[in-house]
């Protein structure tokens, strides 16, 4: 059970109250630790940033000092790289640096099923034998001591640029280039090794002994590529290299990525930080998981398009099998603990089964530890044997130290604190399980098992969802480690409907209610066999939110991230009917009624005085003068009044047509423009019109999307400003046909408020 933790009352400093952010997005800032203005401001725009110094780095002056050495003597250089997406761009951007360099350069990225991780002397002889004077290494040789040794004692320097975990020694090697060598807190210490072979590059291209072709500035894109895949700490120079990364990605010149975007279905101009997780990482990631990652040097340095969409394509193809692959060694784990429950109870879930995919088992391994919260590890048994491995760690249980201390069992290991990888002997799986699993528990001491927390950034109405409150909010991102995506919440939802979708119908999307009648609809991805909340019960949803793309047009997509039910089984209040007359408008009972004080109802244009729906104040009387706009608000109006006694009247207020409307919403906002400084209430507009707040909110996104008017809503406040010009005239279209619809429906209701038994109307 995942526990919600709510977020904290915190109060906006005043040098942020001119920061350009919505009182949510400001109070979301102090929550994460910003709470100065230049930090601030640091944190928003990349260009108020100020990059460390590159020289900070240890090691990194030796490091350009001996490849520019190389460069000077013609030796072949090899960029030694790795198979993941870290490591794919690793080794282009050094690649393509040390081309424009005038190096002679080659490269080596090992193949997942025969090589695995790191460095293999018997492959290592290979490319000395071939000719190599220089290795530099990307994304990996911080641990490969013996390697080192023996390109040592083979007459070759290496060179290592790396960010993994640092060994109890380090390898002898020219220079050790890690961002692990640095103090936690310092700007370069959360740099992947992309973000590392960066540095290196960019100190190469700004030596004056060169002359290049290109600046380190497009390197940026694949810097971007590499930090995001990789889920790079986004502190300090990682997140500003991201935000710099992602402007570069927007406007590419390699071939490779502009055929991925097609493929994939991306648009470049607002590509971010969820398209490379969700999109792009996936599919290169793919040929490293079941290919050879070699050709993904010229994928991304290609001014071939024909290679470019050769190549492009056999990603798409190697990504479907991999989803397939996945969802299969899902499908059997999950099996196995359903007929051994007792699997569950230990501190680490270990599974193992013959000849499962070993580059897929950690995706798996990284899903069943989101379901279950708890260090996950899946072995892949060989014909020889030997069962291969993949673990991925929850909060507050470093895995490669728990896997450490079972080395005397194990054949190889090695990783992060939330991931790792290891070799071992398929008859010691069951100790491996006991033990591993007894040192986490040794590992926590006295503490309890993590706890599944989940923080709620916000909670909000359905109704304030929108592309507004969405493009302010992701004035936060780019998001990932240590700046998270926000987690928004909704209250008292009831399931209305939900289908299966994606090309396996492994996807859920949901139509969820509120008690207002509002309706959301939300994606859950891989969630076709989850259990959903029973018909009539009512539960909270916590989701994210983000701005997608419809036939062109922008869509708000909501996606799942947790609900707990609140209410199993809808209540029925049991309550007396209520004595319900109906009257006359120019009638002299309705002149008494007003003459005696009885509180009135009425909205619209109309010479009757009395009360909208949100002044109205519990009575033992109530006149419902005007008919109210639906059903669900004529029963917050009963509900909020609590009258023993009901008159109907029901006149109609004006009526409008789409057209009539958006030109008296639009005389509403100039009119709050020019006299309330633009600030007014979704609920004012809503009582003034006499329509739901629904057909607002609608109203103004239309006028903003034609450029008339900007709109920011927080709750019921609405900030109005002069417009930006920007027209959107796909949205502009939708919305209409949804004004068009909402209108449609409000007459309707207002027709059977007429014709309907009096008394069932109210007291139903």
């Amino acid at each position: 059970m995942t526990r919600w933790l709510d977020p904290t009352s915190v109060d906006i400093p005043d040098s942020l109250v001119d920061l350009g952010l919505i009182p949510l997005a400001k109070q979301i800032l102090v929550r994460r630790g910003i709470s100065d203005i230049a930090t601030a401001k640091a944190f928003l725009d990349p260009n108020e940033y100020t990059p460390t110094d590159g020289w900070e780095m240890p090691d990194l002056r030796t490091a350009v000092d001996r490849v520019n050495q190389a460069i000077l003597k013609s030796e072949s250089i090899c960029v030694w790289g790795d198979f993941d997406v870290d490591g794919q761009t690793s080794t282009a951007l050094l690649v393509q640096t040390l081309r424009a360099i005038g190096a002679d350069v080659h490269w080596h990225i090992p193949v997942r099923a025969t090589e695995s991780h790191g460095i293999k002397i018997p492959y290592l002889k290979e490319v000395i034998d071939n000719g190599a004077e220089l290795i530099v290494t990307c994304d990996t040789g911080v641990s490969e001591t013996e390697a080192i040794d023996y390109a040592n004692s083979r007459g070759v320097d290496v060179v290592i640029t790396d960010h993994h975990d640092l060994p109890p020694k380090l390898p002898n090697a020219v220079a050790v280039v890690n961002s692990k060598r640095l103090p936690e807190e310092h700007p370069l210490s959360t740099l992947p090794g992309v973000g590392v072979a960066y540095l290196l590059a960019q100190k190469l291209l700004e030596g004056t002994n060169h002359v290049s072709r290109f600046t380190h500035h497009a390197l940026l894109d694949l810097v971007a590529l590499g930090i995001t895949a990789d889920v790079a700490d986004l502190h300090g120079d990682a997140r500003y290299l991201l935000q710099r990364g992602l402007i570069e990605l927007r406007q590419t010149q390699r071939i490779g990525l502009q055929t991925l975007y097609e493929l994939a279905g991306i648009n470049p101009l607002t590509i971010n930080e969820g398209d490379i997780g969700f999109g792009i990482a996936p599919r290169m990631n793919a040929i490293g998981r079941l290919g050879d990652a070699n050709i993904m040097v010229d994928f991304l340095t290609t001014k071939n398009p024909a290679q470019a969409r050769v190549i492009a394509t056999q990603l798409e193809g190697l990504n479907t099998q991999r989803r397939l692959l996945t969802s299969q060694i899902y499908q059997a784990a999950e099996a196995q603990i359903r007929d051994n429950p007792a699997l569950k109870e230990t501190a680490a879930l270990v599974l193992a089964q013959k000849d499962w995919p070993a580059g897929v088992i950690g995706i798996t391994a990284s899903r069943l530890g989101e379901r279950y919260h708890k260090p996950v590890i899946l072995l892949s048994v060989g014909e020889d044997g030997k069962a291969r491995g993949s673990a991925r760690s929850v909060a507050g249980i470093h895995i490669t130290e728990a896997i450490a201390a079972q080395k005397d069992i194990l054949h190889g290991f090695g990783g992060h604190p939330m991931a790792a990888g290891m070799a071992l002997d398929a008859d010691e799986i069951t100790s491996f399980r006991r033990r591993i699993s007894r040192t986490i528990t040794q590992q926590l001491g006295t503490e309890k098992p993590p706890e599944a927390t989940l923080l709620i950034d916000a909670w909000l109405p359905l109704n304030d969802l929108s592309l507004d409150l969405s493009a302010e909010l992701t004035k936060l991102a780019p998001f990932g480690p240590r700046n998270p995506s926000l987690i928004l919440a909704s209250r008292n939802l009831t399931l209305s409907h939900f289908a299966k979708i994606g090309k396996n119908k492994e996807h859920l999307r949901l139509t969820v209610k509120d008690s207002q009648d509002n309706a959301q609809s939300i994606l859950w991805w891989n969630a076709a066999d989850e259990e959903l909340p029973t018909k009539g019960s009512r539960f909270d949803l916590a989701f994210k939110m983000r701005t997608g793309e419809f036939r062109g047009a922008p869509q708000l997509t909501l996606e799942m991230v947790d609900f707990r039910v609140t209410e199993e089984v809808e209540k029925v209040e049991s309550r007396e009917e209520r004595e319900v007359y109906k009257l006359q408008a120019a009638s002299g009972e309705f002149a008494s009624l007003q003459e005696a004080g009885v509180q009135v109802f009425v909205e619209g244009k109309s010479e009757i005085k009395g009360k909208n729906r949100y002044q109205l104040k519990k009575a033992a009387e109530l006149a419902i003068y005007t008919s109210p706009p639906g059903q669900s608000e004529l029963r917050a109006m009963l509900e909020k009044v609590k009258p023993e006694k009901v008159y109907i009247i029901g006149i109609d207020p004006l009526a409008f047509t789409p057209k009539e409307f958006l030109t008296h919403l639009a005389g509403l906002v100039k009119y709050t423009l020019a006299k309330k400084d633009g600030r007014t209430e979704i609920s004012t507009l809503a009582a003034v019109t006499a329509q739901r707040e629904a057909t607002i909110r609608l109203g103004l996104e239309w006028l903003a999307a034609g450029g008339q008017v900007q709109v920011v809503v927080e709750d019921d406040d609405i900030c109005l400003s002069k417009p930006s010009g920007a027209i959107e005239k796909y949205a502009q279209a939708d919305l209409f046909l949804a004004i068009k619809g909402l209108l449609a429906e409000i007459d309707a209701y207002r027709k059977h408020f007429h014709i309907a038994d009096a008394k069932e109307l109210i007291n139903y």
